[in-house]
This record gives structure tokens, C-alpha cells and sequence, in this order.
């Protein structure tokens, strides 16, 4: 079952599904469906569980019992990193609009109206969500932040780009942008490959700003520093290859 949903882009209605990877976040990804729902926008919201071991997926299970009708799970038996969650729920998500959500508290559903605005109006298939354009935030870690200003720097050279941003977890975009696209990244390296294969459509990326609130190691942010030289290496390596 799907329910109306108030976007349109001129005479045409446009569907959002929200696409959420999860791993080892039993303390968090309930309430993390719970404000997407909150948000009212979501024709379809997509959780992939990427073989937690934590008691997700009980909490999921959990979930299932609710009968929530725009919500499914879809579980996969062995953890294959991010990236390899977020192909399966391309493949399963059926709406007009993709919107990456994060199953963890650093990003804030009641972003969506801004972030969908742009591809509502025809002004862009790619909307990110900035982190570093004036919307409230946590502060982030130095080296995460070095690590993020750098990737950014170095997808604005390569790709003669303009952003603020590439590791955003906010990445919203048009069904048809990743319909044919082959996406190689298993784990944090979707961003750049993404960002990568995107630019190399001609498709400008828009961005907008938003709210965060991230997380430190010890309350189980996953992603660090140092994974920068992968994502490094994405980026120069989709700068030649597809």
C-alpha cells in the first residue's frame, strides 16, 4: 500500500522513498523511523539491515509485527558495508525520489521539504545536504572535518565541481540517476563513487543546508579519518573508469 504524498513537480505527482542501510543500531533506528514518519513525506521507506549482531534486528522484527504499511525491511544475511546496503535497497525502492537517511540521530528528517524542494522544481535531479553552509550543527571531529574538507577539495579538481560536502549522508536524487549506474563500493567509499559517477553524467550537483548533529566513536559512529585514503582513491580512480 503507498499513500499520497503532497509532492508535485508541475502536473506530474513525484513519490519519495526513503532508503535506510542499517547496521548494529538497536539503540537508534526505531527512532529514526519514527521522525521520518513524523515528517509526513515518505511514500515508501526502505530499511536494509546489513547483518547486524547488536539486536537490530529484533527491533526490526519488532517493527514488522506494527503493520506499518509504507515500511520494509529487507535484511541481509552478512554484513557487506554501506555501499552494498544502499544497492539493495535501489533495487527495492519503487518512488520517483531516492533519499539516503542514515539510521543513526546525526541527520534530522525535518530537512526533507528543503532538500527535496530543488528536484520538485525541476531545478536539479541531485540534491546534497551541506553540513557546512550555515545550518546548525555539533561540532565534528578535527580530523574528521580535515578528512572531509580534503575529499571535498579533491572532487572539486577532479570533477570541476563546486561543492561543500561530497560525504554527506543527505545525498537525494531522481530513480533515474542510478538505474543504470554500476555501483562498485561495498563500504564508505559509495560517497565518492557516487559523487564521482554523478558529475561524470553532467548532472550539477545542488546543495542546501542542513541541520547535524554527529555522533563521537564512543556512541557508535562508524565511519573515521582514516578512511580517507579509500575514498581518495575512489575518486581518482571513477575520475578514469566507470
Amino acid at each position: 500500500m503507498t499513500k499520497t504524498s503532497p509532492f508535485t513537480k508541475l502536473d506530474h505527482p513525484l513519490t519519495l522513498s526513503v532508503i535506510i542501510p542499517c547496521y548494529n543500531e538497536v539503540h537508534t533506528v526505531e527512532d529514526v523511523l519514527d521522525r521520518v514518519e513524523a515528517v509526513g513525506l515518505a511514500n515508501e521507506i526502505v530499511i536494509v539491515d546489513d547483518g547486524s549482531t547488536d539486536g537490530t534486528i529484533e527491533v526490526l522484527k519488532n517493527i514488522e509485527a506494527q503493520n506499518r504499511p509504507n515500511v520494509r525491511i529487507i535484511y541481509r544475511e552478512q554484513n557487506g558495508g554501506k555501499g552494498a546496503a544502499l544497492v539493495t535497497g535501489f533495487k527495492a525502492a519503487t518512488s520517483d525520489i531516492f533519499l539516503i537517511q542514515d539510521a543513526d540521530l546525526e541527520y534530522d528528517p525535518r530537512d526533507y521539504p528543503v532538500l527535496i524542494k530543488p528536484i520538485q522544481e525541476g531545478i536539479s535531479k541531485v540534491v546534497y545536504g551541506s553540513r557546512f553552509l550555515g545550518g546548525p550543527r555539533k561540532a565534528m571531529n578535527f580530523w574528521n572535518m580535515v578528512a572531509n574538507k580534503g575529499l571535498t577539495l579533491a572532487t572539486n579538481f577532479l570533477y570541476n565541481a563546486i561543492l561543500s560536502d561530497m560525504e554527506t549522508c543527505y545525498k537525494v536524487f531522481r530513480k533515474e540517476v542510478v538505474q543504470n549506474m554500476n555501483i562498485r563500493a561495498r563500504g564508505f567509499e559509495f560517497e565518492p563513487e557516487f559523487t564521482a559517477k554523478v558529475l561524470k553524467q553532467g548532472i550539477r550537483i545542488y546543495e542546501v543546508p542542513i541541520s547535524y548533529n554527529g555522533r563521537e566513536w564512543t556512541e557508535g559512529k562508524k565511519i573515521k579519518w582514516t578512511d580517507a585514503p579509500k575514498a581518495l582513491w575512489a575518486l581518482i580512480k571513477y575520475r578514469f573508469v566507470d
